[in-house]
Protein backbone atom coordinates (compact mmCIF):
# COMPACT_ATOMS: atom_id res chain seq x y z
CA UNK A 1 0.00 0.00 0.00
CA UNK A 2 2.79 2.07 0.98
CA UNK A 3 4.28 1.63 -2.75
CA UNK A 4 1.09 3.47 -4.18
CA UNK A 5 2.29 7.38 -3.47
CA UNK A 6 5.69 6.75 -4.87
CA UNK A 7 4.63 5.13 -8.04
CA UNK A 8 2.01 7.91 -8.68
CA UNK A 9 5.12 10.10 -7.56
CA UNK A 10 6.49 9.15 -10.33
CA UNK A 11 4.25 8.52 -13.05
CA UNK A 12 3.80 12.23 -12.49
CA UNK A 13 7.64 13.29 -12.53
CA UNK A 14 8.13 10.89 -15.54
CA UNK A 15 5.07 12.48 -17.98
CA UNK A 16 6.72 15.59 -18.35
CA UNK A 17 9.79 14.34 -19.44
CA UNK A 18 8.25 12.20 -21.82
CA UNK A 19 6.24 14.88 -23.23
CA UNK A 20 9.37 17.12 -23.93
CA UNK A 21 11.60 14.65 -25.32
CA UNK A 22 8.58 14.27 -27.87
CA UNK A 23 8.75 17.76 -28.61
CA UNK A 24 12.38 18.36 -28.58
CA UNK A 25 12.17 14.82 -31.47
CA UNK A 26 9.71 16.84 -33.90
CA UNK A 27 11.93 17.33 -37.50
CA UNK A 28 12.12 20.52 -38.91
CA UNK A 29 8.92 21.24 -41.35
CA UNK A 30 10.87 21.56 -44.35
CA UNK A 31 13.48 19.27 -46.90
CA UNK A 32 16.54 21.66 -46.62
CA UNK A 33 16.71 22.27 -42.41
CA UNK A 34 16.35 18.18 -42.27
CA UNK A 35 19.20 17.96 -45.01
CA UNK A 36 21.50 21.02 -42.92
CA UNK A 37 20.87 18.73 -39.49
CA UNK A 38 22.56 15.59 -41.41
CA UNK A 39 25.52 14.27 -38.64
CA UNK A 40 29.15 12.87 -39.45
CA UNK A 41 29.63 14.65 -42.72
CA UNK A 42 29.92 18.12 -43.91
CA UNK A 43 27.50 20.68 -44.67
CA UNK A 44 28.07 23.34 -47.22
CA UNK A 45 25.49 26.33 -47.01
CA UNK A 46 26.08 28.77 -49.69
CA UNK A 47 23.45 31.66 -50.14
CA UNK A 48 23.06 34.65 -52.32
CA UNK A 49 20.69 37.78 -51.67
CA UNK A 50 18.02 38.52 -54.33
CA UNK A 51 16.71 41.55 -52.41
CA UNK A 52 14.60 43.52 -50.12
CA UNK A 53 12.17 45.14 -49.10
CA UNK A 54 11.08 48.45 -46.81
CA UNK A 55 8.09 47.81 -44.21
CA UNK A 56 6.58 49.53 -41.41
CA UNK A 57 7.82 46.38 -39.19
CA UNK A 58 11.22 45.87 -40.65
CA UNK A 59 13.33 44.78 -43.44
CA UNK A 60 12.16 41.45 -45.67
CA UNK A 61 14.70 40.33 -47.31
CA UNK A 62 14.96 37.22 -49.72
CA UNK A 63 17.72 34.68 -49.99
CA UNK A 64 18.53 31.85 -52.02
CA UNK A 65 19.86 28.79 -50.37
CA UNK A 66 21.87 25.80 -51.50
CA UNK A 67 22.73 23.13 -49.02
CA UNK A 68 26.10 20.78 -49.97
CA UNK A 69 26.59 17.62 -47.91
CA UNK A 70 30.26 17.08 -49.84
CA UNK A 71 30.86 14.05 -48.60
CA UNK A 72 27.84 12.75 -50.23
CA UNK A 73 27.79 14.69 -53.37
CA UNK A 74 23.97 15.75 -52.64
CA UNK A 75 22.87 19.03 -53.28
CA UNK A 76 19.28 20.52 -51.88
CA UNK A 77 17.81 24.25 -52.62
CA UNK A 78 15.24 26.68 -51.35
CA UNK A 79 14.82 30.20 -50.39
CA UNK A 80 15.49 32.30 -46.85
CA UNK A 81 12.59 35.05 -46.25
CA UNK A 82 13.97 36.91 -43.35
CA UNK A 83 12.02 39.74 -41.63
CA UNK A 84 14.42 41.95 -39.76
CA UNK A 85 13.31 44.35 -37.17
CA UNK A 86 14.57 46.58 -33.87
CA UNK A 87 13.52 43.62 -31.71
CA UNK A 88 13.73 40.93 -33.62
CA UNK A 89 14.74 38.21 -36.47
CA UNK A 90 12.31 35.82 -38.08
CA UNK A 91 13.73 33.60 -40.66
CA UNK A 92 11.47 30.98 -43.06
CA UNK A 93 12.54 28.79 -44.93
CA UNK A 94 11.06 27.71 -48.56
CA UNK A 95 11.76 24.37 -50.12
CA UNK A 96 12.38 24.21 -54.10
CA UNK A 97 9.47 22.42 -54.59
CA UNK A 98 7.20 24.74 -52.91
CA UNK A 99 8.15 27.57 -54.74
CA UNK A 100 5.68 27.17 -57.95
CA UNK A 101 2.65 27.02 -55.00
CA UNK A 102 3.96 29.69 -53.43
CA UNK A 103 4.02 31.73 -56.69
CA UNK A 104 0.82 30.69 -57.71
CA UNK A 105 -0.92 31.50 -54.21
CA UNK A 106 0.96 35.21 -54.44
CA UNK A 107 -0.57 35.61 -58.20
CA UNK A 108 -4.23 34.37 -56.50
CA UNK A 109 -3.83 36.77 -53.59
CA UNK A 110 -2.37 39.96 -55.40
CA UNK A 111 -5.27 39.58 -57.84
CA UNK A 112 -8.30 38.68 -55.11
CA UNK A 113 -11.42 40.60 -55.34
CA UNK A 114 -14.97 40.66 -53.39
CA UNK A 115 -16.12 38.16 -55.76
CA UNK A 116 -14.14 35.40 -54.62
CA UNK A 117 -17.32 34.51 -51.94
CA UNK A 118 -20.31 35.40 -51.90
CA UNK A 119 -20.02 36.29 -47.69
CA UNK A 120 -19.88 39.74 -47.21
CA UNK A 121 -15.89 38.90 -45.26
CA UNK A 122 -13.22 37.06 -46.16
CA UNK A 123 -9.83 35.90 -45.10
CA UNK A 124 -7.43 33.74 -47.44
CA UNK A 125 -4.34 32.56 -46.57
CA UNK A 126 -1.47 30.34 -48.42
CA UNK A 127 1.40 29.20 -45.78
CA UNK A 128 4.26 27.29 -46.65
CA UNK A 129 5.79 24.14 -44.72
CA UNK A 130 7.71 26.62 -41.89
CA UNK A 131 4.71 28.87 -41.57
CA UNK A 132 5.44 31.54 -43.52
CA UNK A 133 2.13 33.17 -44.06
CA UNK A 134 0.87 35.30 -47.08
CA UNK A 135 -2.70 36.66 -46.72
CA UNK A 136 -5.61 39.07 -47.85
CA UNK A 137 -8.43 40.38 -46.00
CA UNK A 138 -11.21 42.07 -46.44
CA UNK A 139 -14.69 43.61 -44.09
CA UNK A 140 -18.28 43.66 -45.02
CA UNK A 141 -17.10 44.22 -48.72
CA UNK A 142 -15.69 47.78 -47.87
CA UNK A 143 -12.56 50.00 -48.58
CA UNK A 144 -9.37 47.55 -50.07
CA UNK A 145 -8.65 44.20 -49.37
CA UNK A 146 -5.92 43.96 -46.97
CA UNK A 147 -3.02 42.23 -47.70
CA UNK A 148 -0.60 40.48 -45.40
CA UNK A 149 2.78 38.75 -44.47
CA UNK A 150 2.89 36.67 -41.37
CA UNK A 151 6.09 35.25 -39.86
CA UNK A 152 4.76 32.15 -37.70
CA UNK A 153 3.42 33.56 -34.56
CA UNK A 154 4.36 37.28 -34.91
CA UNK A 155 1.02 39.48 -35.59
CA UNK A 156 0.36 39.89 -39.41
CA UNK A 157 2.04 42.44 -41.11
CA UNK A 158 0.43 44.88 -43.55
CA UNK A 159 1.56 45.32 -46.54
CA UNK A 160 0.78 47.90 -49.35
CA UNK A 161 -0.25 46.44 -53.20
CA UNK A 162 2.90 47.83 -54.34
CA UNK A 163 5.01 45.64 -51.53
CA UNK A 164 3.17 42.78 -51.90
CA UNK A 165 3.96 43.07 -55.81
CA UNK A 166 7.63 43.72 -54.41
CA UNK A 167 7.88 40.61 -52.81
CA UNK A 168 5.97 38.33 -55.07
CA UNK A 169 9.00 39.45 -57.40
CA UNK A 170 11.68 38.83 -55.45
CA UNK A 171 10.52 35.51 -55.19
CA UNK A 172 9.75 35.12 -58.75
CA UNK A 173 13.34 36.39 -59.23
CA UNK A 174 14.55 33.68 -56.41
CA UNK A 175 12.85 30.65 -58.13
CA UNK A 176 15.00 31.70 -61.46
CA UNK A 177 18.00 31.94 -59.63
CA UNK A 178 17.17 28.71 -58.00
CA UNK A 179 16.75 27.42 -61.63
CA UNK A 180 19.92 28.56 -63.12
CA UNK A 181 21.89 27.57 -60.70
CA UNK A 182 20.14 23.69 -60.18
CA UNK A 183 20.62 24.05 -64.53
CA UNK A 184 24.89 24.73 -64.00
CA UNK A 185 25.54 21.91 -61.13
CA UNK A 186 23.44 19.43 -63.16
CA UNK A 187 26.11 20.26 -66.21
CA UNK A 188 28.94 20.03 -64.36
Amino acid sequence: MRSIPFILIAICCASPLASRAQVATNPPPTEIQNFELQSDTVIVKGFGEIGSLATDAGVISVRCKESDNVMAGSKIYGIAVVLESNQSRNAFVVDDDELEALIRGLDFLDKISYDVTTMPSFDAEFTTRSGLRMAAHSERREGSIQLYLQFGDVARLPVTPEQFAQFKNLIGQAKKSLDITKSKNSSS
